[in-house]
């Protein structure tokens, strides 16, 4: 594939993804799903989720599906626990493989589950508090994905998925009519696609690209309506260590740069930061503009080849203004 050729399909892509967004019907602040715009990588959680154009093997499922296609091990292998906020907990599962060393691109799977905790039903009732205790609810959602990455040329990448999430919301009792009432279960699903794109210039290490994700129709509780938090990301990175003199490949400062277009909010910037040392130790930043109780993020991570096996554990820090910090844990795993 040639240079113009490759450029003309990544500006056609962009085009396409951006035409869509325009198309979409924008209901700022009345999206729902919102666990589809939570991360629970702790190596994206450290740097801010700025994610768009790191290569990530079987976690970027999550951010840009793209990031897959540059994978060498045969198998990769990823598990993630976020305490997120309020006392809830995202759990992330990711698996990918790479048969005849990305000859027929990589095949992935994704899987997270959110578990809300204990919540108290109630219910209106004719008495002096004006209601009564139901059953104790247990809320949680879920997603499953299934996505594929090809790099078309050494510099050019895409990637993308299919995934049916699903939240249920316990159960509340609706009135049929002046003397009727049934009990409904609060249960919505809905299909959605994500896909990006992965251009390395071959200026130094400079990448950019793009990714779509939650694109979907509407879906709804019961008879309330809503959409996906549909969000289109533009990004950039770098390794910052280019400019010196003599390159180092001991040491690596990767500098990376996301813009987003949410759906449900106002524009957003993600900065994220990692240094990495004789491919042992990573210490991560990064700093989150136009949030309301989120900006400064940090981690760190460790990882080691053990035989035909690449390990490695992440962990990361974020404070949360006026909720509780949030705490991720990752363990990834590659055979090659």
């Amino acid at each position: 594939m040639n240079k113009l050729f490759t450029l003309k399909y990544s500006f056609l892509i962009t085009l396409l993804s951006t035409s869509l967004l325009i198309g979409a019907d924008k209901k700022l602040a009345q999206t729902g799903f919102q666990f589809l715009s939570v991360s629970s990588d702790a190596k994206a959680g450290a740097m801010g989720d700025a994610m768009t154009t790191i290569f990530g093997q079987s976690k970027s499922l999550f951010f840009n599906p793209a990031g897959m296609s540059r994978q060498q091990s045969f198998v990769d292998a990823s598990l993630s626990q976020n305490q997120w906020i309020a006392g809830i907990n995202h759990n992330a599962i990711s698996v990918s493989t790479s048969p005849s060393n990305g000859k027929y691109g990589v095949f992935g799977i994704s899987f997270v589950h959110v578990d809300y905790g204990e919540i108290q039903g109630t219910m209106v009732w004719d008495n002096s508090q004006g209601f009564i205790d139901t059953e104790i609810l247990n809320p949680s959602a879920m997603a499953l994905g299934l996505g594929y990455a090809k790099s078309l040329s050494d510099k050019f990448s895409v990637g993308g998925q299919i995934k049916t999430a699903s939240q249920y919301l316990g159960k509340n009792v609706v009135p049929e009519s002046d003397t009727t009432q049934s009990v409904v279960k609060n249960i919505a699903e809905a299909v959605a696609f994500d896909f990006g794109t992965i251009y390395e210039t071959g200026w130094k290490s400079f990448s950019f690209g793009m990714s779509v994700r939650n694109f979907s129709q509407e879906t709804k509780f019961y008879t309330e309506g809503f959409q996906l938090p549909l969000t289109f990301t533009i990004g950039a990175s770098m390794n910052l260590m280019d400019f010196l003199p003599s390159k180092s490949s001991v040491h690596q400062l990767i500098l990376s740069v996301d813009a987003l277009h949410p759906r449900s909010y106002s524009e957003r910037v993600n900065i994220g930061m990692e240094y990495r040392m004789i491919d042992l130790i990573n210490i991560r930043t990064g700093y989150l503009l136009n949030y309301d109780e989120q900006n400064i993020t940090a981690g760190f991570g460790v990882q080691k080849h053990v035989g035909p096996l690449f390990i490695s554990v992440d962990y990361a820090y974020t404070p949360f203004g006026v909720f509780d910090n949030v705490q991720r844990l990752s363990i990834n795993l590659s055979l090659f």
